[in-house]
C-alpha cells in the first residue's frame, strides 16, 4: 500500500471495552466481507502474484527480516497463499480480483488470541507490540496493548528514540511508541513501512531481556520470528512472508486480511480477538 503517514496527534480508535459486545461468528464473517477485510479485497490479483514472485526471487523488500530455508517458487508461494489466505488458487488467474478467505481471517485471529492468552497466563511476560501499518493496524495493535496492560503484562519500549537512514529515505526516521505501539517515526508522523531494521535494533539491545511475545506486522514481526522470538502478526494477501514464516515454524500465527481499511472497520474483529484471550485466561 502506499506510504501514508498519520500526524502523532491523530492515533485511531475507540477502546473496545465500551464499544459493543462481540459479533457471533457469522455476523463477522458478514462484517468481515462487507467492509473488503476479507472477502473481494482492494489489493488486485496482479499486485498478489508481482509479490509472490519477488518472494520466490528472495527479493529483500519482500522477506520482512525472514531467511526462509525451503525453496519457495513462486508456485510454492501462490499454494501457500491460496491455503492460508485463501486467495485464488488458480495460476491462470492472473489478473482482476483476488480474495481473502474471511473464515481463514476469523480462525487465524482465534489462533493468535490463544497464543497471546497463552503467554499472559505465564504471569508478568515481556510483550512488544509494533505496527508498519499506523493508518489501518494500530487501532488494533493499541487494543492489544491495552489488554496486555490490563492482565499483567509488561510492555516493552526497547531501542525508543533509535534512529536510521533506509533506503529512500530523504531524513533520518526514529523509532517512536504512542501507548505500548512500536512505530516508524518521520518528523512528527508515524508511517507506513515493511523495513526489519527497526525491529533488528531492537533485538541488538534485547540482551538478555528478550519479549516472551512480539504482535506485529510487515518487518517489526518477520525480524522477530526470524530471531526465534514467539511472534504473531498481521498480513494482506500480498504480503506473503509472514505466511511463510508460519510455515516454517518462524511465526505463530499469522491473519490474513487487507491492512489499510478505515480503522474502525476492525472494530469487531478487535472485539472478537480480545474476546477470545479474555475467555482463554
Amino acid at each position: 500500500m502506499s506510504d501514508e503517514g498519520i500526524h502523532l496527534s491523530q492515533a485511531p480508535g475507540p477502546d473496545p471495552r465500551r464499544a459493543a459486545p462481540p459479533m457471533a461468528r457469522g455476523d463477522l464473517r458478514d462484517h468481515l466481507i462487507r467492509t473488503r477485510i476479507a472477502g473481494d479485497v482492494a489489493t488486485s490479483r496482479e499486485n498478489n502474484l508481482d509479490h509472490y514472485r519477488s518472494l520466490a526471487n528472495r527479493d529483500p523488500r519482500h522477506l520482512f527480516g525472514l531467511r526462509p530455508r525451503g525453496r519457495w517458487s513462486y508456485r510454492d508461494v501462490l499454494e501457500l497463499m491460496a491455503e492460508s489466505a485463501g486467495v485464488a488458487a488458480d495460476p491462470g488467474h492472473r489478473e482482476g480480483q483476488d480474495t481473502i478467505d474471511p473464515d481463514r481471517t476469523i480462525d487465524a485471529v482465534e489462533a493468535m488470541g490463544d497464543t497471546v492468552a497463552g503467554v499472559l497466563r505465564t504471569g508478568s511476560p515481556r510483550v512488544l507490540v509494533a505496527t508498519g501499518h499506523p493508518t489501518g493496524l494500530l487501532t488494533v495493535h493499541l487494543a492489544l496493548a491495552r489488554l496486555v496492560r490490563e492482565h499483567g503484562g509488561r510492555l516493552m519500549n526497547t531501542a525508543e528514540g533509535w534512529s536510521y537512514w533506509g533506503a529512500g529515505f530523504g531524513r533520518k526516521r526514529k523509532i517512536r511508541y504512542l501507548d505500548g505501539v512500536a512505530m516508524l517515526d518521520d518528523r512528527g508522523a508515524f508511517v507506513h513501512t515493511h523495513d526489519p531494521a527497526p525491529m533488528e535494533a531492537m533485538i541488538a539491545e534485547f540482551g538478555d531481556r528478550r519479549p516472551d511475545l512480539v504482535i506485529a506486522d510487515h518487518g517489526w514481526a518477520g525480524a522477530a520470528g526470524e530471531a526465534g522470538i514467539l511472534t504473531v502478526g498481521f498480513a494482506d494477501s500480498n504480503d506473503p512472508a509472514l505466511f511463510v514464516g508460519e510455515a516454517e515454524g518462524k511465526i505463530a500465527a499469522t491473519v490474513p486480511l487487507d491492512d489499510n481499511v478505515l480503522p474502525r472497520h476492525y472494530d469487531p474483529l478487535t472485539r472478537h480477538l480480545v474476546e477470545r484471550v479474555a475467555r482463554a485466561l
